[in-house]
């Protein structure tokens, strides 16, 4: 999710007394996270494929030339939508396929565990058909401080892998784990649909289905040598359509502890280039945070146009590290 384009504001510090450096968050709900973040900067991060910081030449040379990653698991090449993106057009087209199964069809039962009777909405960025449909997803819809577009077709890495698969294959990684805690899981779409949803639809989503947590899956689209994860969380909107307030501190607690805990499972840093450094940034430009009436944040797990954090994005090893840490995060969350 890149920051340029229209009718969108930069983002912005946090202020809110409610937020906490990133460093207090993982100290006081994730404990020895500190101790995994020294060792990252003292090693060069994770060993599973993705290298380390000071080993850039390595991890480029692992990005596949075919635009699609060899480990990559689901074989699905969907998602959904996260709304700041600019159309990269660089997503390959997608051969025809029969449709299939809906989100809620292909969902297996939840199972027995400690967050039985809880709900969780995973929003997968982006739609990897939203290229053709440019009219549809173009087309501007209220967010309550104005009116944006629909969707975007989101980035994708320098050799072609788009976003909207990394977010998909992550989002099934993440409705596993969390329907191994009991939790009752639903995607805002599962590549049962041409494009879309639009970013009103998202939130509308998870409003319906009174989720107890909600999360916006995403890869930003920035400048090379900008690194790292960061979580957007709700600014307080009442605007129209949007009113965040009863949301914005849930939603603080719900991004601080994934932040927390993503940092432990994967070993990545936050941000270097917004954030200040806390791996926590406050918006209320975005369709699928302000109308949401369910806590709720996105996650932008790193940069796709930056070889090393491409490296990392496309090894099928850390984004079971990165499901594992939105997991652990959300559980903390909503076992209180």
């Amino acid at each position: 999710m890149s920051y340029t384009g229209p009718d969108l504001d930069p983002p912005q510090p946090r202020r809110s007394p409610l937020r906490r450096p990133l460093t207090v968050a993982i100290a006081a709900l994730v404990p020895g996270a500190l101790l995994g973040w020294g060792v990252y900067a003292a090693v060069g991060g994770p060993d599973d494929g993705g290298g380390g910081a000071d080993r850039a030449g390595e991890r480029t040379s692992q990005a596949p030339s075919s635009g699609a990653p060899s480990s990559a698991t689901p074989s699905s090449t969907s998602s959904a939508t996260g709304d700041a993106k600019a159309p990269t057009g660089t997503s390959p087209s997608p051969t025809a396929t029969t449709r299939k199964p809906s989100a809620s069809e292909s969902a297996p039962a939840a199972a027995s565990g400690p967050l039985k009777g809880k709900v969780v909405v995973i929003d997968p960025g982006h739609n990897p058909g939203n290229f053709r449909h440019t009219t549809e997803i173009n087309r501007k819809v209220n967010v309550g401080t104005h009116w944006k577009e629909c969707d975007t077709t989101g980035t994708a890495t320098d050799a072609g892998w788009p976003e909207a698969e990394f977010t998909l294959d992550v989002a099934h990684r993440l409705r596993t784990l969390l329907q191994q805690q009991g939790a009752t899981v639903k995607l805002t779409q599962d590549d049962d649909r041409s494009y879309g949803p639009c970013v009103d639809e998202r939130a509308r989503i998870g409003n319906e289905a009174k989720a107890d947590a909600a999360i916006s899956i995403h890869a930003d689209g920035s400048g090379a040598g900008n690194r790292g994860f960061h979580v957007i969380l709700p600014g307080s909107v009442h605007d129209g359509a949007a009113d965040t307030r009863a949301i914005v501190a849930p939603s603080a607690e719900l991004g601080e502890r994934v932040a927390g805990n993503f940092v432990r499972a994967t070993g990545s840093a936050p941000s270097n280039y917004v954030g200040g450094g806390t791996g926590l940034v406050t918006r209320t430009d975005l369709g699928g945070l302000n109308l949401s009436t369910v806590p709720k944040v996105f996650i932008e797990c790193g940069n796709m146009r930056d070889g090393a954090d491409a490296a990392l994005l496309t090894s099928g090893a850390w984004r079971q590290k990165a499901a594992q840490g939105m997991s652990e995060g959300i559980v903390s969350f909503l076992r209180g």
